[in-house]
């Protein structure tokens, strides 16, 4: 007989893997379309760089910003790094594969996304939200938020030169999973 600890360990397991839902995947094969003030193109090197009211589309990736830099490897995946200002801060929002209406969306004052590895950095006053049907699931807040998508592993990191009377630096609001799937 297996040990109760063995079995929730198990048990929680499987609803992870059960409920687990990615970045979607058909992003990969839509055309890249870039909008700004003033846009240039290397195309020999894939690099582009955008200045003012920045807008990046991308299947179902939306960034946007006020200035940004995105190089695309051999394979094809973007490297997409956006500043925002305090009157025009940079964002990011992406659909989930699997729940058709379930988005991650976040914001600070810079937006930095590597297709390749579907990780995902905000800085600077960061805030970062799991939405289903428009609902939030989760919601993080920090100076920095760091989003792995393959490994569906959020951190949330305070400024290097935090002091304790300034806490708190982070702030996690987590949904129960169950409740959250079979909510839809």
């Amino acid at each position: 007989m297996l040990p109760v600890k063995n079995f929730l360990g198990y048990l929680m397991l499987g609803l992870m893997i059960t409920i687990s839902a990615h970045a979607e995947k058909a992003d990969r094969n839509k055309p890249l379309i870039l909008e700004a003030e003033k846009v240039s193109v290397n195309d020999v090197k894939q690099v582009y760089d955008l200045n003012g009211q920045v807008l990046l589309i991308k299947g179902s990736i939306i960034v946007t910003g006020e200035d940004g830099h995105i190089a695309v490897d051999p394979q094809g995946y973007e490297f997409v790094d956006v500043v925002g200002t305090p009157e025009a801060i940079a964002s990011f929002r992406q659909r989930r594969e699997g729940l058709a209406d379930e988005f991650m969306q976040g914001r600070g004052t810079q937006v930095i996304y590597d297709a390749k590895t579907e990780f995902l950095t905000l800085t600077g006053d960061a805030n970062l939200k799991r939405l289903l049907n428009m609902q939030m699931l989760d919601q993080l807040k920090g100076w920095k938020i760091e989003y792995d998508d393959v490994k569906q592993y959020y951190q949330v990191t305070p400024p290097k030169d935090a002091k304790p009377e300034d806490l708190p630096l982070a702030r996690a609001i987590l949904s129960p999973r169950r409740k959250a799937t079979l909510e839809k």
